[in-house]
């Protein structure tokens, strides 16, 4: 139905037996380069959400419970009463050993002596001295430690970015691929079919007549093959987000697609075949300006 009327033997060249079988591979490759963009993205713009704004006080231990807590309640005292922190709350002891319980195992309470960590958001739009953050908080308690997440955060959001650069080459390689093996077959189907295109232009026919001929058919075959690469793909790509989510640690980031990019995923097969459809037609248009 999409190919529609053919005036050529089109099932028997290279463009029938080889075609749907590329466009397939192409758009396996396309959708996981595609879906690990998406991933990287989604997290990235979650860490510069979630971590970007925050800052972690460390308080070393020190004589005991009541010391240590006693400490932590002056700290947060100090980090509340400055204008550009928006909320400082104390970790729980459960949360703690809950953080390092995937490297040292269950900890009991008293097992180790863990400092105690305070979590600082601070106010959007609003610079925060670090080094100042710092001195103030010593003069309560010595050896307290200020990790600004914003500093390891832009490196690895740097890392996301490069990553995400590389994806999208590879997008653009199977596009480039995928043009020339769709000029390649149609310039053969051509060859196959010269004496029938003479013909045609012997009784009238316009070049665009069997531009549109050998479209249609790369059309048909580039959906055919986009599909059966999307149905490849789908099943890989959830079958990475299981493993992933068997893996421990909590670096890794939640693998999980929106409505909006699986739409993505789902318009590649379509869009792999638009390109092969275009490419086939402007193929025909110029090689027979040349060869008639």
């Amino acid at each position: 139905m999409l190919e529609g009327r053919s005036d050529f033997a089109l099932d028997r060249d290279a463009l029938g037996r080889y075609l749907p079988w590329l466009v397939a591979f192409m758009v396996y490759l396309a959708v996981l380069a595609l879906t690990g963009t998406l991933l990287l993205n989604a997290a990235a713009q979650r860490w510069d959400r979630n971590i970007g704004s925050t800052l972690t006080v460390q308080v070393p231990p020190g004589e005991g419970r009541e010391a240590d807590l006693a400490t932590v309640e002056s700290l947060l005292s100090l980090l509340r009463g400055l204008p550009e922190v928006a909320r400082a709350e104390a970790l729980p002891d459960a949360q703690l050993t809950r953080l390092i319980e995937p490297w040292v195992g269950p900890v009991g309470p008293g097992d180790l002596p863990l400092p105690r960590l305070i979590d600082v958001e601070t106010k959007p739009g609003i610079a925060v001295d670090v080094s100042g953050l710092r001195q103030r908080l010593a003069q309560v308690a010595s050896g307290v430690v200020v990790d600004d997440h914003r500093v390891w955060l832009s490196r690895l959001v740097g890392l996301v970015r490069s990553v995400e650069a590389l994806a999208f080459a590879v997008l653009v390689l199977i596009a480039v691929a995928t043009v020339g093996t769709v000029v390649f077959t149609t310039r053969t189907g051509l060859a196959i079919h010269r004496e029938a295109i003479e013909v045609l232009h012997l009784i009238g026919a316009q070049d665009s007549y069997v531009a549109n001929q050998f479209a249609g058919r790369a059309l048909g075959l580039g959906i055919k093959g986009g599909l059966i690469g999307l149905a490849l793909a789908v099943p890989t790509v959830y079958g990475i987000g299981q493993i992933l989510k068997r893996m421990e640690g909590g670096m890794l980031p939640e693998f999980s697609l929106a409505p909006e990019h699986w739409a993505a995923i789902a318009v590649l097969p379509f869009a792999v075949a638009t390109i092969a459809m275009l490419t086939a037609r402007l193929t025909v248009m110029r090689t027979l300006a040349r060869m008639l």
